[in-house]
């Protein structure tokens, strides 16, 4: 069964009294969860609000009761995975185990500069955050001291107390596009893979693909829960939608326009269906 979502990029302008609303409305209007970015800032300036991940994070867990959530991700060039494990697992419990961890490499460059964390290359940003996987999921896990010695993280007979409350600890996801170290990561350490913008077409590729490496693991395929995060822009009439539109730099001619292999973006109101456009930061 399709399930619908809200995704938010909480380094947006951020708030409390935004944050609290849009929580008590995810949960009142029957959607399925409510996930949110965890960034200091955003790509380039001007800077806004950014409310902290976990702290926003557990003050949800306290006041639903229904929908699931979780970050769209948490990365471990900027949070220690023994942080993750332990914010995480508290997470849950208070949730009565709704949260689910999505966990990330790190990637926004400015942030990275600005905050002084070291965001690496490609390959050794990718072979950290595989160590960051195996540490969370070793503390989570295990109900014995947990010896670690990587190259970017070390624990030395780590336990993590009080014990998850749900066996295992929170969901784990791993998101991203790519059909090699992203899908050798969901199949190795994940519950859930969460695409990025994609087409049906390339969509329903890469899950095959996804699939397949599964099976060839000995993981049954339906032990991995899909979901992909796309955008939407939604306005009450035509007017403000054209406006909102208008004010990314879009317009209401192109939502008819379709690139083939470009990912899609949803835009509409009450007085029109829901459209396809090509592009745009991911809003929903």
């Amino acid at each position: 069964m399709l399930e619908v979502a809200i995704m938010i990029e909480g380094q947006n302008g951020l708030t409390w009294p935004r944050w609290q609303k849009i929580v008590r409305l995810v949960e009142e209007l029957g959607f399925a969860g409510l996930h949110r970015s965890d960034h200091f800032t955003n790509m380039g300036p001007p800077d806004k609000e950014s409310l902290e991940l976990w702290v926003s994070l557990t003050w949800l867990a306290c006041n639903t009761s229904r929908i699931e959530f979780g970050p769209l991700v948490t990365p471990f060039s900027f949070r220690h995975p023994a942080f993750t494990a332990r914010m995480a697992s508290a997470v849950d419990d208070l949730s009565n185990g709704r949260l689910t961890l999505g966990l990330g490499a790190g990637w926004q460059e400015r942030e990275h500069h600005l905050y002084g964390f070291d965001m690496l290359d490609a390959p050794a940003r990718f072979d950290r955050f595989e160590e960051g996987l195996q540490v969370v999921i070793q503390l989570l896990r295990s109900d014995s001291p947990v010896a670690f010695h990587g190259k970017y993280f070390n624990l030395r007979e780590a336990t993590l107390l009080p014990r998850p409350q749900r066996s295992g600890g929170p969901r784990i996801l791993v998101g991203g596009n790519g059909h090699k170290r992203t899908h050798e990561f969901v199949v190795r350490y994940a519950d859930e893979w969460n695409a990025v913008f994609l087409t049906p077409a390339k969509f329903k590729k890469l899950n095959t693909h996804l699939d397949e490496a599964l099976k060839r693991q000995n993981r049954d395929p339906k032990s991995v829960r899909r979901s992909m995060m796309t955008g939407c822009h939604f306005a009450a009439n035509d007017s403000a939608l054209r406006q909102k539109l208008e004010a990314s730099g879009h317009t209401l001619a192109q939502l008819h326009e379709h690139v083939p292999g470009q990912g899609l973006l949803r835009a509409g109101g009450p007085e029109r269906d829901l459209r396809h456009r090509r592009d745009g930061h991911p809003e929903l």
